[in-house]
């Protein structure tokens, strides 16, 4: 059994099996014309609970085609164009070389003793995340497994350089389209439920400053201590992006920490024509960023940026078999003593390769193109009597409605909505999200593919139109 484990004996085996592995997915690439198939669970879970695990079949093609029936065959690919439901990027190809090299390689970058060079080019991909933003020399940060990671050690930094002598006493204060993870993160840090003040939103569904400003008075007045206030730059439903100069003032004024979520909206930082809508960034106390939604990365290769470094003490703690406190003076690159993590994968590598290979600006460019085809996309729905559309685009996600001219019931436009989006799924011809706005059914495209054309949005809303009046067709039929 040894002969599966990798090493230098057993390269060649490596090569021939990864090659295979590559060759299969790259078939499945280049032929699948949909993004689904369509099959339910009911259909195939029947197939992953006949394997019986603990017989192995002791081959790597027979592995493989035991795959393509229980995952490749049915797997969403969010590469196809008509793939326009979730935050989840294609990926570029750099990129999937790193991750064939660093899982090979299985550096882990919790100390220098086990990534060496890894840490170092983590470090340096912060620095220059860091400076893209505009947080000042002091920065620093580190990767992380995502947003919610992210948004947890920001507001667990924020926690700790609050002045209170009372969890009780701390408050956070977000919009209302911000990311649940704030409320999450508070639950996790000990926070009560009323810890986290949720900050109204305007038409544009960008926080309301006149209620921030209100809501940060209001708390000094009850004397509460505001912990921090949470801007979003990419909410995950509509894209848009709070008024961060604003905010940064506010912040300034009241001495909050500011955190910005831009784990969406993080591609702007690449981008050659939009970067202006994220000005007020670089006022930030910390930045979530998402390497894997817009910078076209495969997931996990995310991380949580800070103006001072210094505050990254917090996430520190010391082990005498791991990172004794002595390598600080022998100035020993840990990043473990950065993190909330202990082994970590170098998900640095993928956006270094990238870089390395097609630039920031290559980048930038993908990014620009999937906000260009928001605006046609919200130019097709705005002229489209079938279909209510909630507000422009700020990045590359559009929230809308079909309307049946016939209806006149809210509910039972609703349900149309729903099984519209249900029946798009079922048939694999298209994938798209749905949401809520005001307590109400509404879809969602979220366009992170520059392989989607205005055609293929106009297919797909001519096929939740379908869907939709065949729904309400069946529904007239039953009530008669």
């Amino acid at each position: 059994m040894r002969s599966h484990l990798l090493n230098g004996l057993t390269a060649e085996h490596y090569r021939r099996s990864v090659t295979e592995g590559v060759e299969r997915v790259a078939a499945k690439l280049a032929t699948t014309d949909r993004p689904f198939t369509g099959v339910a669970v009911d259909a195939l879970l029947p197939a992953v609970d006949a394997i019986d695990l603990d017989r192995p079949l002791g081959d790597t093609t027979a592995a493989l085609d035991e795959l393509e029936d229980v995952y490749l065959r049915d797997a969403v690919y969010f590469h196809h164009p008509r793939y326009l439901a979730h935050l989840n990027c294609p990926v570029v190809i750099p990129a999937v070389l790193a991750e064939a090299v660093l899982s090979a390689v299985n550096s882990s970058l919790d100390t220098w003793d086990q990534s060496a060079g890894g840490t170092l080019i983590e470090r340096k991909l912060i620095d220059w995340t860091a400076a893209r933003i505009g947080l000042g020399p002091a920065a620093d940060g580190v990767f992380t497994s995502g947003g919610t990671q992210s948004n947890l050690q920001a507001l667990l930094l924020a926690r700790e350089e609050a002045k209170s002598d009372s969890l009780a006493k701390l408050r956070i204060f977000a919009s209302e389209a911000g990311h649940f993870s704030v409320r999450k993160s508070a639950k996790l840090l000990g926070l009560g439920p009323e810890a986290v003040v949720a900050v109204p939103v305007d038409h544009d569904q960008r926080m309301q400053t006149v209620a921030l400003a209100r809501e940060l008075e209001r708390c000094a007045r009850d004397g509460l201590v505001p912990m921090a206030v949470v801007a979003t730059a990419g909410t995950t439903d509509f894209g848009s992006i709070d008024p961060l100069p604003e905010i940064a003032g506010l912040c300034a004024q009241y001495g909050v920490w500011m955190h910005v979520d831009a784990a969406y909206g993080c591609g702007l930082l690449a981008s050659l024509k939009y970067r202006h809508r994220i000005d007020g960034i670089e006022r930030a106390d910390s930045v979530t960023v998402d390497y894997h939604k817009s910078f076209f990365q495969p997931v996990s290769s995310s991380a949580v940026l800070v103006r001072d470094a210094a505050t990254l003490r917090h996430a520190t703690y010391h082990a005498e078999y791991l990172n004794p406190r002595r390598m600080v003076q022998e100035r020993i690159p840990n990043q473990v003593d950065k993190s909330l993590q202990t082994t970590r994968r170098f998900d640095a590598l993928k956006l270094w390769l990238t870089l390395r290979t097609m630039g920031a600006d290559g980048i930038g460019q993908l990014f620009d193109e999937v906000c260009d085809l928001a605006r046609e996309g919200w130019e097709l729905l705005a002229a489209d009597p079938r279909y209510d559309v909630v507000v422009e685009p700020s990045l590359s996600t559009l929230v809308f409605r079909y309307i049946p001219a016939a209806v006149t019931d809210p509910a039972e436009t609703d349900r149309a909505n729903l099984y519209a989006r249900k029946a798009l799924f079922a048939s694999g011809d298209a994938v798209v999200a749905g949401t809520k706005v005001a307590g109400r059914h509404y879809l969602k495209f979220t366009l992170l593919n520059p392989e989607t054309k205005a055609d293929d949005i106009a297919a797909v809303l001519d096929l939740i139109a379908g869907h939709a009046e065949q729904y309400l067709g069946e529904s007239l039929d039953r009530a008669s």
